[in-house]
């Protein structure tokens, strides 16, 4: 994300007024990970006031009586990697109109976590608690199958020069957040808009008339900007590289052509597989000695990590059990 100021956009919170300043101990993990705090910011309130649809949690407003406080842990419910910590930490933050929940992380964004492990602790307020708990499940969840899913991609071409990268199939309005998860998994990032890097793809090249044409045209235009080329046939590979491509990649190609086309790289440019790629045959393509595997599925096929929240331990606000 774009580095702005720590302050998100006003009239997004569980509350109606602006959002407020983001935790520092929040925004400095955010910052670790690459997020803009901002940013993040902007999303879970986003989606706090979408739950909340300009009215009240009327479920828990009738059942939570004002001032009970309560500590409620983060279970995961299956195993895998986990991946969102800091954004819950966000979203109770900004429910509770920022700091009367108070959270401490159980792990770490990246870790691999057990079923029924805690990931993190929130304590105060039981109504905020209740309020923000589906958002920042979904959140986490969401963000943890990615992460989860990468993991497995990246385990499975461990030991080869390969790496996994994801591609631009995000959900809108998350790609960021999805590109950190696949981070957390052991995966790199391909480029984040249509504006930091170039890739000419087939509609690009029927456009332009050639593959050589069409590099020439974005070299010309940019002629700093990184720039891939898809290829469907050894014949494009080679005029890539003829035209003098650095980073090539391979559609739906089959082994046996995958091999080929390393050869016929020789080195002289990095290569990317995409299309009709499975987990079963991730060892095998990567194997071939290409350097990337460009999979789509781990933002737009990725299922959920499933987290659960237990509320423990309610309490009156004068410190007493209240059940």
């Amino acid at each position: 994300m774009t580095r702005r100021s720590d302050r998100g956009v006003a009239g997004g919170s569980a509350s109606d007024g602006p959002v407020p300043v983001l935790k520092e101990e929040i925004a400095k993990r955010l910052r670790a990970g690459g997020l803009d705090p901002a940013d993040v910011s902007a999303v879970v309130a986003a989606a706090l006031a979408e739950d909340l649809a300009g009215g009240a949690d009327v479920t828990t407003a009738a059942t939570v009586p004002a001032g009970d406080l309560g500590r409620a842990e983060v279970v995961a419910r299956a195993a895998g990697v986990v991946a969102g910590l800091p954004v819950a930490e966000t979203t109770f933050w900004l429910a509770s109109d920022g700091g009367t929940l108070a959270c401490t992380p159980r792990a770490a964004d990246g870790d691999r976590v057990a079923a029924g492990q805690s990931v993190l602790t929130v304590t105060g307020p039981i109504g905020p608690l209740l309020t923000a708990e589906r958002t920042a499940l979904n959140l986490l969840c969401h963000l943890s199958g990615v992460a989860t899913l990468t993991r497995q991609w990246a385990d499975a071409v461990a030991g080869t020069r390969a790496r996994i990268r994801d591609t631009r199939k995000t959900i809108p309005g998350l790609r960021a957040l999805e590109k950190y998860a696949v981070r957390c998994g052991g995966g790199v990032n391909h480029r984040m808009s249509l504006s930091d890097a170039a890739l000419i793809k087939d509609n690009h090249v029927a456009a332009a008339g050639s593959v050589s044409a069409a590099f020439a045209a974005v070299r010309a235009r940019a002629p700093g900007l990184p720039l891939e080329v898809e290829c469907d046939t050894l014949d494009q590979v080679a005029e890539a590289l003829a035209a003098g491509a650095d980073l090539i990649l391979l559609d739906n190609f089959a082994i046996a052509d995958i091999t080929a086309a390393v050869n016929l790289a020789a080195g002289r440019a990095l290569l990317e597989v995409s299309g009709g790629l499975t987990l079963d045959r991730a060892s095998s393509v990567a194997a071939t000695g290409v350097d990337y595997l460009a999979v789509g599925a781990l933002t737009h096929s990725a299922p959920a990590l499933d987290f659960g929240l237990d509320l423990l331990s309610p309490v009156n606000a004068s410190g007493a059990p209240c059940c």
